[in-house]
């Protein structure tokens, strides 16, 4: 039986950053902890999962200190070609569209995530040359922690709790499967961002439920 291609694209949060406590200390959780790794445990031999996360990835912007590969737009259409074909697509990015560096609006940030659902739908990477089945996450809110990342998100607290809202107009018009993490996955108190290993698991069993659904 030919298994289903999964390809997840995200950020650090897609990739598995464990909290900071300091900026520019990073590390990743291993697979077996990480939300992708544990998803891919229980859904034993019927998917292929792809793990397509970059830390500091945004949505469509070319970061003025990060650099100019952070831009999540102009990766993609390579990505999806090189891994095509895929079946069901998950996308998950708007993090760090909330750094105060990019000033730009919640609402902003979800027509970003609508060019990059515009463009999977347009590259045909699905079986056959279709599209591929769309999942699109919901970040949850971040909290602005002082003294690690939160003093590059100044601003950014508020503007997350708003792209749900959002977040769901954008699934509604492209006819994606849709979860809000608001109400599921919560930040860690170290940095504000990233996950604890505990949400890993949380967000494994969500995701789950919606991929089995499809």
């Amino acid at each position: 039986m030919n298994k289903k291609t999964i390809l997840f694209y995200g950020d650090s949060n897609t990739y598995g950053t464990k909290p900071m406590s300091s900026f520019g200390k990073s590390e990743r959780f291993n697979q077996n902890e990480r939300w992708i790794g544990i998803l891919r445990e229980q859904l034993k031999d019927n998917y292929f999962l792809i793990e397509e996360g970059l830390p500091a990835r945004t949505t469509v912007h070319n970061d003025p200190i990060e650099g100019i590969h952070k831009n999540g737009l102009t990766y993609l259409q390579p990505c999806l070609e090189s891994h095509s074909p895929i079946n069901i697509f998950v996308l998950m990015l708007g993090t760090n569209d909330l750094k105060t560096r990019f000033s730009v609006t919640p609402a902003d940030i979800a027509f970003s995530v609508d060019q990059l659902i515009l463009m999977v739908k347009s590259c045909k990477i699905g079986p056959n040359q279709t599209c591929p089945k769309l999942v699109l996450l919901c970040p949850p809110p971040i909290k602005e922690v002082i003294g690690s990342l939160g003093d590059i998100f100044v601003g950014g607290e508020e503007k997350s709790k708003m792209l749900g809202h959002y977040y769901k107009q954008v699934a509604q018009k492209h006819h994606a499967a849709f979860l809000d993490l608001a109400s599921i996955v919560t930040v860690s108190d170290i940095d504000g961002i990233h996950y604890d290993k505990d949400q890993h698991l949380i967000l494994a069993q969500s995701v789950k439920k919606i991929i089995e659904n499809l």
